[in-house]
């Protein structure tokens, strides 16, 4: 799944992908909802999601909580902890999850021994706050209806770079509480925003499963450009 996420930002050589391959990890099933780091931990390991969806997230002293991002199979959601010794926020399974935990020391190893690897991290961490500004604009100044519509077209073209979604339908495991949390929206809203798209035949929700019944329009309200993921593959 690694080597699937960063051939979607990057080429890489038959010498990286082996590299890759032989990284030293320990895989490990957690349920979901378990905390995978914590706010203040010193990991000295990053976790690469091979199952199911993470999310980064922070708790307000009354319980409230924000979400900051979605990961998928392929991510390393937690790579910044390479440099920042310690979490100034938590990590969670939103799904039952399957992590590969490497050895923080075995990538610095790989990236020294293979710029081209560090290049294409530094350029996910890129994304990743390309990402961050996206969902900054959404909270800040899209309607509800808007920034449901524009989350969902994010989600398809970052699963569709990993081959994890197409034909604008994708597994979407997460709950209404979660895509509240993410957008600053109450559970109610969201669900009244979800009975409208599908009222208008942009959406059909059914059984865990998402499928995008009309992606130009849906791209057309939420004002979508997929530019700032920087994939390859792009949804059309």
């Amino acid at each position: 799944m690694l080597i699937r996420k960063l051939g979607s930002i990057a080429r890489l050589s038959d010498e990286e992908r082996r590299a890759v391959m032989h990284l030293p990890m320990t895989v490990r099933p957690l349920p979901s909802g378990h905390d995978i780091v914590c706010e203040h931990d010193r990991p000295m390991q990053c976790c690469l999601i091979l199952d199911g969806w993470a999310s980064r997230y922070q708790l307000l002293a009354e319980g409230r909580r924000q979400i900051f991002s979605f990961h998928i199979p392929g991510d390393i959601p937690d790579l910044q902890s390479l440099h920042l010794r310690v979490m100034d926020h938590s990590m969670c399974a939103l799904t039952p999850v399957t992590l590969a935990f490497i050895p923080h020391e075995a990538i610095r190893d790989l990236t020294s021994g293979h710029p081209g690897i560090a290049a294409t991290l530094w350029r996910d961490t890129l994304v990743d706050g390309a990402i961050f500004r996206e969902w900054m604009v959404g909270m800040g100044r899209r309607s509800a209806c808007q920034a449901v519509a524009h989350l969902f077209c994010e989600m398809y073209v970052k699963l569709e770079a990993v081959g994890l979604a197409e034909n604008h339908r994708y597994k979407l495991p997460v709950t209404q509480v979660a895509i509240a949390d993410a957008l600053g929206l109450s559970n109610v809203h969201v669900n009244r925003v979800l009975r409208q798209l599908r009222e208008e035949d942009l959406v059909a929700l059914r059984n865990g499963w998402l499928n995008i019944l009309n992606w130009s329009e849906l791209t057309k309200i939420s004002e979508f450009d997929p530019l700032y993921l920087h994939v390859d593959r792009l949804a059309a």
